[in-house]
């Protein structure tokens, strides 16, 4: 899914429309698309009403080519107009099949409405488009505020369906008016509109769904669209082919240098996760005292045993660990290994001489911040994933403008670095060194826990191991890493309770959604 401006958007369907794409067939193909979401929601409900909050602009427009569509397939489907008069042709089209209309100047009292909402099994929201500025005006806030109020006191409420957008998101800013009706699902017309993956738009928007406007395949204005939203569509056409002739080789071999006595969980984390996600095989390089506490827990793993000073890997750890980097097709380092200084001298000699595909997370990030030219010694195209104050020691800016300026600042530095940056967070952001960046849009508590970002580590390294380029392994690592959170969250009834190893248990069931 692309990710525009509100203003992008408009350019795009202005150049379809001058190049034989008119915003009626657009309008009809939106509309039609609509339907078809409500239709397939509504299967195993079998429910039969719908109303529609039909306001003056496009938005009401597509919302009467989809309640045209679900009259003529049996469904009682009603239209309350705001602002929009019976003479309208489309409204004239839903009368024809046999909807009912309702006038919204005729309803002072909002009695009609009340009786709609309270009978209605589904509702779409097509009052507002994409282009509103805050705050609403007087006609339109009233029927909103009149709606949620209804809503809010039913015991069970019907579905809501956003088109577009909901009705009062300002979709550039994320801003939210007030008397916004929250949708189930927001069906998005095209591309998604940036807005909806800021706070607090997001709130308010459900599920994500994409409606084809009919753009050509084509259409280079908008194919040259350098931002995406991951959905599980992209990520499934990411994941690597399991062959039924495969071997342990076929899937590659993912080393990883992580832990210290202070933080042992971090190198079974990021090694379970690079099996969950695939990998052949994982070797977990540990300071030599964590073999007998770890290995018991992950008997699939083999081992490399550090040379330690206190329990942190020491500079003297070098030539043991080069030893084995002739076995591995990808290389992670980084989890859990704190930040002695001599850590940071294996650190400096290793990545000038070890020549794969490489993930950096954690203190490996905070010690390549203490390394001069770090960027030129990492082997071509690494995936840095920093969080916000990774990120801050990485490039000097404070954790404040980092999380002002997400997309901006992660692409900035992917292209000054050379390197994919993964920035996580609310909304984490994948920028390559092209300007090419993905949003994934997941904002959970779920997923901020201790050991998260181990297991986040684990799953894009396990992908590069098995040959997948530096930011579809990003992409895809993120995206999964993220929805596993949701399902872990979704499973224990609570975001306070999700531990980094919940969401690992996930992943497995996240894969599976995937490979269906």
């Amino acid at each position: 899914m692309k990710l525009v401006t509100v203003a992008q958007m408009r350019a795009i369907e202005k150049e379809a429309d001058a190049n034989g794409l008119p915003y009626a067939e657009m309008m009809e193909n939106a509309g039609r698309g609509l339907a078809e979401i409500v239709n397939e929601i509504a299967f195993d409900e079998e429910w039969g009403e719908v109303l529609g909050l039909v306001g003056p602009g496009n938005n009401g427009g597509d919302t009467l080519v989809a309640l045209t569509h679900l009259a003529e397939e049996g469904w009682h489907a009603g239209a309350y107009l705001v602002k929009r008069k019976k003479n309208d042709e489309y409204v004239a089209r839903l009368l024809a099949a046999g909807g009912e209309v309702t006038l919204a100047e005729d309803d002072g009292d909002f009695h009609a409405l009340t009786a709609h909402l309270e009978s209605a099994e589904v509702v779409l929201d097509g009052l507002l488009g994409t282009g509103i500025k805050l705050p609403l005006k007087a006609e339109i806030a009233a029927v909103l505020e009149h709606s949620l109020f209804v809503l809010e006191e039913m015991d069970e409420p019907p579905y809501i369906i956003a088109v577009d957008c909901p009705s009062g998101v300002d979709c550039d800013s994320g801003e939210v008016a007030l008397e916004c009706i929250p949708a189930d699902l927001t069906v998005t017309m095209a591309a998604v509109k940036q807005g909806l993956l800021k706070l607090p738009a997001f709130e308010f928007v459900g599920e994500l769904a994409l409606v084809d406007i009919g753009l050509p395949d084509d259409f280079a204005s908008f194919n040259e669209l350098k931002t995406e939203v991951a959905d599980d569509e992209l990520v499934a056409g990411l994941l690597p082919e399991r062959r039924l002739d495969s071997h342990k080789g076929t899937f590659g071999t993912a080393l990883i240098a992580a832990g210290s006595l202070n933080y042992t969980g971090a190198a079974l984390l990021a090694g379970t996760a690079a099996y969950r996600i695939g990998a052949g095989l994982v070797t977990l390089a540990v300071p030599e005292p964590l073999h007998a506490v770890l290995a018991g827990q992950l008997p699939e793993a083999t081992w490399v045993l550090l040379p330690h000073e206190a329990g942190f890997v020491s500079g003297k750890a070098t030539d043991t660990f080069l030893n084995h980097v002739h076995r591995a097709t990808a290389f992670l380092f980084g989890p859990g290994m704190g930040n002695h200084i001599p850590t940071r001298t294996f650190i400096e000699t290793v990545i000038s001489k070890v020549k794969l595909p490489t993930v950096v997370d954690a203190d490996g990030l905070r010690h390549l911040a203490q390394i001069e030219d770090w960027h030129e010694k990492l082997f071509p195209l690494a995936v840095l994933t920093p969080h916000a104050g990774e990120m801050s020691a990485l490039t000097g800016l404070s954790k404040e403008e980092i999380q002002e300026n997400r997309s901006e600042v992660a692409c900035k530095y992917a292209k000054e670095w050379g390197h994919v940056v993964v920035l996580k967070g609310a909304f984490t952001v994948i920028a390559s060194p092209t300007g090419q960046m993905t949003i994934i849009p997941v904002a959970s508590p779920a997923l901020a826990r201790a050991g998260t970002g181990d297991v986040l580590a684990g799953l894009i390294v396990g992908l590069r191991a098995q040959g997948l380029d530096a930011y579809d392994a990003a992409v895809a690592g993120a995206y999964i890493h993220a929805e596993a959170g949701l399902l872990a969250a979704e499973d224990l009834g609570t975001t306070a309770s999700v531990l980094a190893s919940d969401i690992l248990d996930s992943v497995v069931d996240i894969m599976s959604e995937l490979e269906d």
